[in-house]
């Protein structure tokens, strides 16, 4: 059975940057703001090389504290970039934030590498880190998209429970859209890695069932957490 993915020389990665130029020119041309999406493009491709020399360094080691840390890391800047839409905001309710990200998280990411794939130790950093990142990064935009529609309600005068049930549906939209496009509309990454690396198809379906899963779950958690953390800190008890 083939051994890995084919690998990409830098030459041939430079040509997927072709469209990616096409739409930041489609932006410039339409008088669109192109700044923001430039520098989200050169923010990614920085954090990816670097991230990859930490990833070498993280999957050699062999201390758990080390990763617990990243873990912590990981969730508080997830938690930070989750306000960005809110920006006069984000100190006020980055302890919600923060505190809806790890609840909604972090059980979904100890089921998922303890009970069902069973990490062996259970700290190891080549499942850990990667499905943390998936968990995390999918809860921050599922609170990041229920702090902006909440707010957007309460100004158009709308009950808090009005608010909170509609930051709620929008909120999932994405993550509902993704379970009827899978396996049909979409390959997601990891059943598509695995499938390259050749690894049977089957087995890549139950690792991406797992994935799609804890996605819902933790982000779907998360999201009503900060609702509901939010709400009761603008409707304090008698």
């Amino acid at each position: 059975m083939g051994p890995s993915v084919e690998p990409i020389t830098l030459t041939r990665l430079a040509l997927i940057l072709i469209p990616v130029f096409v739409v930041v020119a489609i932006q410039w041309r339409w008088s669109l703001s192109s700044r923001t999406s430039v520098y989200g493009l050169a923010r990614m491709v920085a954090q990816l090389l670097v991230v990859g020399y930490v990833l070498i360094f993280l999957f050699d080691s062999d201390q758990p504290l080390l990763v617990l840390t990243i873990l912590v890391v990981m969730i508080s800047i997830a938690s930070w970039i989750a306000l960005r839409p809110l920006k006069s905001r984000v100190k006020s309710l980055y302890p919600i934030a923060i505190g809806a990200i790890s609840i909604g998280s972090l059980p979904v990411l100890v089921i998922s590498t303890q009970l069902v794939i069973q990490v062996e130790p259970w700290f190891e950093p080549r499942y850990l880190i990667p499905l943390a990142g998936m968990i995390f990064s999918n809860a921050m935009n599922s609170v990041s998209i229920a702090a902006e529609r909440f707010e957007a309600e309460l100004d158009r005068d709308s009950t808090h429970i009005q608010a909170r049930n509609t930051a709620m549906n929008a909120a999932l939209i994405p993550l509902v859209n993704a379970l009827f496009a899978v396996g049909i509309v979409s390959l997601p990454g990891m059943m598509t890695g695995q499938v390259l690396s050749g690894i049977s198809p089957l087995i890549a379906a139950r690792y991406q069932i797992l994935v799609m899963c804890m996605l819902f779950s933790a982000s779907g958690i998360s999201a009503a957490c900060y609702l509901y953390l939010l709400a009761r800190q603008k409707t304090p008890s008698n």
